[in-house]
């Protein structure tokens, strides 16, 4: 692919964790995967402009938590040199306790039997850029206020009734019927979350969308789903590659 080329890349590579994958085997030692992993992250930032964002999503395991950082830190070191502009909490699963005292579970996630550790219900999600500098369209990516008042209390809102949504996003995954017809891969994330990142680069900057881990095609679905005009996945699994296109014709269809 031609250098300079690229607007935005959204991916989730595999997380060595010992995930079951039909085909890639995700139990490399830690500096191997790390080594592979500035490998491939040197070609994507060669096909990004500069103005291009990086969004990498990563998981850990609560007994191997400091993946996610290594990574971060391998991406942003040596001659590699990403910049990382932001750093999302990916929330599966919350509980909050409203004003009255009544607690509100939502979201899903995998429970562990431990007495070392909790339920695990974040991701990371990094954002990387080339300077540290690339404008990003906060509000487009935004909640309404709570209280309206803030619309006009503040200057910055301009009176429109939308505002920044921070770095702790609450996208759960769709609740599904059967796991291997309706996400047959056993570490998707969420078409939502892909649009999170589409709507903060800012749809009107993006013209070629790149994925390098493809899967069963979500950042693809978000694309089309989004409008973006040009997109490139990399899969090397041809039963999620075809899954990946099954979706597409099914949007498409739809």
């Amino acid at each position: 692919m031609e250098s300079n080329s690229v607007d935005l890349v959204v991916t989730s590579p595999p997380y060595n964790l010992g995930i079951s994958y039909s085909q890639y085997k995700d139990d490399a030692d830690r500096e191997s995967f790390l080594t592979w992993s500035k490998q491939w992250a040197t070609e994507v930032k060669r096909l990004m402009k500069k103005e291009a964002s990086f969004f990498l999503n990563i998981g850990a395991a609560p007994s191997n938590p400091l993946l996610p950082h290594q990574m971060a830190l391998t991406l942003c070191s040596g001659e590699l040199g990403f910049q990382l502009q932001n750093t999302f909490h990916w929330i599966k699963s919350i509980s909050v306790t409203t004003k009255s005292g009544q607690t509100i579970s939502a979201g899903h996630f995998k429970p562990i039997r431990s007495e070392r550790y909790v339920n695990d219900c974040h991701e990371y999600l990094f954002h990387f850029s080339k300077t540290g500098n690339v404008p990003i369209q906060r509000r487009e990516a935004g909640v309404e206020y709570v209280d309206k008042s803030n619309v006009s209390r503040w200057k910055h809102t301009q009176g429109e009734d939308k505002r920044c949504r921070g770095n702790t996003w609450f996208v759960p995954y769709e609740t599904i019927k059967s796991r291997s017809q309706d996400r047959p891969h056993p570490a998707t994330f969420p078409i939502g979350l892909v649009e999170q990142c589409i709507k903060l680069h800012g749809i009107q900057k993006i013209n070629h969308m790149l994925d390098p881990f493809l899967g069963i095609g979500t950042s693809a679905l978000a694309a089309r789903r989004m409008k973006i005009s040009n997109f490139t996945g990399f899969e090397i699994d041809p039963g999620y590659l075809s899954v990946a296109r099954e979706r597409l014709e099914a949007e498409t269809t739809n």
